[in-house]
């Protein structure tokens, strides 16, 4: 690139890509970003203050938007115009792309869940999937710098699943809301803990962004920076370090090698032209998403690497899970006719069910290995398209009903682990193209039996919570069959191109560095050994955080993996 000499190439501007160019510029190395979707600025294209009143169907759901007519997502989805992908026989799977500058961190959830002890050594206590190459401690100090540097609001609760953060570091949680304390209250009857979630929400200022004032939706994207995404924070203030170029509308078609088969180059199609560009590359660092650096891993064949690059494990595209999903909710008659007020806070759950079955597992009581937590739904929200519960009458009858049951539904959304199976994996459908002629991803899914059992753990305690509130559940509890989300439809997929301690069985090692190619990273969720119940944003950034800064010390030695490399 004229006028720019880079050091990395980095291709992904989500969570992992622009950590990773946050940690390098910072240093003082000069990064160039590839970002597949569009440019994107949230200060001017945010609609924060747009109600469901003035948008088309009141803001509902609709294929080109799946979450709704604001949703932050203003390219991309489950269904994305001219990039399809496939799925094998008898499998279901649905796989979210966001084609914008700060990909899916302009969409998320912001959970921001550490993961535990139990959760980086599975396999050595169930001996089902695989260990992580390093625990809990060695990651901790980084989770510490990533919560402050994206600010996360919670406290610590001192429960096995919830790791304590250092003094200081978590913002001050919003208030629980009264329908969240009841749920609080039928737990503990039933010996559950509830806590405080965690969110990268700020409740106090940082640099230029502002403190949450409880006002809109975070899924809309936050203008003032409050709600965490990577075009409101690491993007602009990598950039004003000087060393970060991005280019947008960069679709990358592979990684590309030399004649002795070393990484040397990335070739990306132009959208806006469709002219194919290619750049030299001295490091490169793929973070495109789980499922789309395992495509282009897949798709960048050739003599010297035939099962496609960084592949001579065969991992790649291989170990895919999502977290498992299921919903349950009951109209509550405890909450009828409470008076009407503002119950926004920071728009999401303020309290949350986590997993309290680690001892439980351990005596081998229970029939499914991993844990799962509640998220919460419930108080008053802003009106949409539907009415929850079953009507009757019309006028002022109605009017009062619906007026009466405002506020009184309260849903848990179960979200839990999933284990690696030999019927879940990706792989590259050569029979179909994408709009530039890029083979397209083809997925192969099926739940295991641990997925099930801890699905119909889940809906019965939710069943005991919502009774114990005072609801009466009219129908059965669907099957887990039935009840279980598709696989992809919670968006965190992880594991495609997994870390580990060998190159027999994993792809890169504990650092992301690939076995295969040493001047090749991966830094987004595809090198987790395991995807714990809880959302994987904020470890993919602390592993970026992490990784990246043991990159910027090898760039700086004179020794080291990728000195070696370069003589």
């Amino acid at each position: 690139m004229k006028n720019f000499n880079y050091d990395v190439i980095v291709v992904g501007s989500g969570a992992g890509g622009a950590m990773a160019a946050y940690t390098l510029t910072k240093a003082g190395h000069k990064v160039l970003m590839l970002e597949a979707g569009r440019d994107y600025d949230p200060k001017t294209e945010t609609p924060m203050f747009q109600t469901n009143g003035q948008a088309p169907l009141m803001g509902s759901s609709t294929v080109d938007k799946d979450f709704g007519f604001y949703d932050a997502t203003v390219d991309g989805g489950w269904t994305v115009p001219n990039e399809p992908y496939t799925t094998g026989e008898n499998s279901e799977f649905l796989w979210w792309r966001a084609r914008m500058l700060g990909g899916r961190t302009n969409h998320w959830g912001r959970f921001s869940l550490r993961f535990s002890e139990h959760d980086f050594k599975g396999k050595t206590r169930d001996g089902l999937g695989a260990d992580w190459p390093f625990d809990y401690p060695d990651l901790a100090p980084w989770y510490d710098k990533t919560e402050t540097l994206v600010g996360v609001c919670g406290t610590n609760t001192g429960l096995d699943d919830m790791p304590d953060s250092a003094e200081g570091v978590l913002h001050t949680p919003p208030t629980p809301r009264v329908p969240e304390l009841l749920v609080a209250a039928a737990a503990k009857k039933l010996g559950i803990a509830t806590a405080p979630m965690h969110r990268a929400i700020l409740t106090r200022p940082i640099d230029d962004r502002q403190a949450c004032f409880w006002a809109t939706k975070c899924g809309k994207g936050c203008s003032i920076g409050a709600a965490f995404q990577t075009t409101t924070s690491l993007l602009p203030m990598a950039k004003a370090t000087g060393n970060l170029k991005i280019i947008t509308d960069a679709m990358v078609r592979s990684v590309d090698v030399d004649n002795s088969g070393k990484v040397n180059a990335v070739t990306y199609v132009d959208k806006k032209t469709g002219n194919d560009i290619t750049l030299d590359a001295k490091v490169i660092i793929l973070a495109a998403s789980a499922c789309e650096t395992a495509r282009l891993l897949l798709n960048s064949k050739s003599k010297h690497h035939p099962a496609g690059l960084a592949n001579s494990s065969g991992q790649v595209g291989r170990n895919i899970t999502d977290s498992t999903g299921a919903n349950l909710s009951a109209h509550i008659p405890a909450l009828e006719g409470r008076p009407i007020y503002n119950e926004d806070g920071h728009t999401s759950n303020h309290l949350f069910v986590p997993w309290w079955g680690h001892k439980q597992q351990a005596k081998g009581e229970l029939d499914f290995p991993r844990g799962y937590h509640f998220e919460i739904s419930s108080g008053f929200h802003e009106p949409g398209a539907s009415v929850a519960g079953n009507l009757q009458g019309y006028g002022k009858q109605l009017k009062d009903e619906v007026k009466k049951h405002f506020g009184a539904r309260i849903a848990f959304s179960l979200r839990g682990e999933m284990l690696p199976n030999k019927d879940c994996y990706m792989e590259i459908d050569d029979q179909v193209t994408d709009k530039w002629g890029i083979p397209v991803a083809k997925f192969h899914w099926k739940w295991s039996k641990h997925e099930l059992n801890q699905v119909t753990h889940g809906l019965k305690t939710a069943k005991a919570l919502l009774e114990t509130m005072g609801a009466t559940l009219d129908k059965p509890l669907p099957s887990a069959e039935q009840a279980i989300l598709k696989g992809g439809q919670i968006i965190h997929e992880v594991g495609t191109t997994r870390m580990g301690d060998s190159a027999k069985d994993s792809v890169t090692n504990q650092y992301g560095q690939t076995w295969d190619c040493p001047n090749v990273f991966i830094m987004d969720a595809g090198v987790f050994a395991s995807n714990p119940h809880k959302n994987c944003t904020l470890t993919i950034m602390t592993l970026a955080m992490r990784n990246a800064t043991w990159l910027g010390e090898q760039l700086d030695a004179s020794t080291g993996p990728i000195a070696a490399w370069e003589s």
